[in-house]
Formats: structure tokens, C-alpha cells, sequence
């Protein structure tokens, strides 16, 4: 078994950043390991967003320092975007598009050899085959979420940056959207995810931070945080169904794969 340690995707230190009087990040430190899905959680306000814009060497810190695959963001900007895909809160998807247009309009922006066979590729592997010949506009939110996902993966970065990727999505969205999360791990990407939902960082985080007023509270994973609180009373008490249980049961979204019900 190897003794190397691989060195952090994404490594941040002390990081400052404030608009004239308002400090929102306030020395925040934090390291992704490659291949990982990092969920930095927080409420609206906590400077999530801010320090994914500076990672993403969209905004300039104050102070401290990033570095993103081996490269300083304040630096090396354009070896940082050369590494990173960047996903925002809302699809950044061309609705009159069809989604295999999309696809391969990216691709060709981005210079990738075969745009189309990259597009089918990628619709086979976010289970959108079938509604890749529709326009964007006809798709549901979570469609069209993992369509926006799959278009930030053009041209493989190994790093990539979801702002809150499910704000807004109802329910079963969610889940789709989920799904395309763990796909991106599992073919090796980094993922830095933000979120205010705490079932989100639950289900798909390797390692969780909690940012607060610009400050990581803490940093670990679900079992180390967990641990941190008293160990729970043991009652017995009848299982009832939960309000996701009752959610899918009626309204017959979820079926065994994960996708949308006709």
C-alpha cells in the first residue's frame, strides 16, 4: 500500500473578503480531496457563492490564499480555468436549443474533437437519450439540471464547481440531479458542491464544511460531525412513513431508476 498522500484538489487559506464595511469571508480554510464530493453548507448569506466566484477566479480576495489543482487562483487564472467548470444556481441551458444542440454548440466552443459523439455520450450517460432530439423548453427541472451539469463536463475538467444546484427543483428533480452529482464522482471529478439543504450534503457529501457569517464552524465528515453531539437516547417507537414516503407514494415520481414517470 502506497505511504503517499495525494496532494488537496482544492486548498484554501485564510481567505478575506468583504464589500466596503460588510466582511463575508473571514479567514476561511478548507481542503477537497481529488475525486471527492465536498459539501460546503450553509444559509443564505454565509459567503458560499463568494468563495466559489473566487475559486473560480470570477472575484479577487482581500487576502489569504486558493489554489485549485495545483494552480494559485490570484496567479494562475488561466491555468485555474483551464481546470474548472463552473455550474450556477440557475441551467444555464439555450431553451430553443434541442438538448443534443446545446451539447455539441458547447463542445464546438470549446474545441473538442468530435462535438458529437461527446453530446450522445453525454446524454446516454445523464439519461436524457430519449428527449435529446427536444428543445430544452419542453424539459422539466431537473432535465433540465443535469443537462446543465452534463454541458459544464465538456472537455473533462477535474474540477467542478455546483452553486446550490437544486434551488427551486421540486422533490423528484432533486433526486435526478443527485444522481448526476455521484455520477461525476464516480468518474473521478472533484466536486466543491454548495447548498443550503441539509438532507443534500447528507446523501451526497464525502466530507462536509459548515460555513457561518464567513467562518468554517467545522469540517468532517457525516460520522465525525455526528460525533460531536451527545449520543441520542435509544427509544423504540412504531416506524412511520415520512413525508418523502408519502410525497412519492402519491404522486408516483419516483420509480426504481430514478427518473421522471410518464
Amino acid at each position: 500500500m502506497s505511504t503517499l498522500t495525494l496532494e488537496p484538489a482544492i486548498r484554501v487559506r485564510d481567505l478575506e473578503k468583504s464589500y466596503k464595511d460588510l466582511a463575508v469571508l473571514r479567514g476561511v480554510d478548507l481542503d477537497v480531496a481529488p475525486g471527492s464530493i465536498f459539501a460546503l453548507l450553509g444559509s443564505n448569506g454565509a459567503g458560499k457563492t463568494t468563495l466559489v466566484r473566487i475559486l473560480a477566479t470570477l472575484l479577487r480576495a482581500d487576502a489569504g490564499t486558493a489554489v485549485v489543482r495545483g494552480f494559485d487562483v490570484s496567479r494562475a487564472a488561466a491555468d485555474v480555468r483551464a481546470s474548472i467548470s463552473l455550474t450556477g444556481q440557475f441551467a444555464a441551458v439555450d431553451e430553443i436549443l434541442t438538448g443534443r444542440e446545446n451539447l455539441v454548440l458547447i463542445a464546438k466552443l470549446r474545441h473538442v474533437p468530435d462535438p458529437r459523439g461527446v453530446a450522445d455520450e453525454l446524454l446516454a450517460r445523464f439519461s436524457l437519450t430519449e428527449a435529446g432530439g427536444r428543445a430544452a423548453s419542453t424539459y422539466s427541472g431537473g432535465m433540465r439540471r443535469r443537462l446543465d451539469i452534463a454541458m459544464s463536463l465538456i472537455g473533462e475538467p477535474p474540477v467542478i464547481f455546483l452553486d446550490e444546484p437544486t434551488t427551486g427543483l421540486d422533490p423528484a428533480a432533486r433526486l435526478e440531479v443527485w444522481d448526476a452529482v455521484r455520477e461525476l464522482a464516480r468518474g473521478g471529478t472533484t466536486v466543491l458542491l454548495t447548498t443550503q439543504y441539509l438532507e443534500e450534503a447528507e446523501q451526497l457529501a464525502d466530507r462536509i464544511a459548515i460555513l457561518h457569517e464567513g467562518r468554517i464552524l467545522v469540517d468532517g465528515t457525516l460520522d465525525e460531525l455526528k460525533r460531536m453531539l451527545p449520543p441520542a437516547e435509544v427509544e423504540y417507537v412504531e416506524k412511520q412513513p415520512s413525508l418523502e414516503d408519502v410525497f412519492f407514494a402519491l404522486t408516483g415520481e419516483r420509480n426504481d431508476t430514478g427518473k421522471e414517470s410518464s
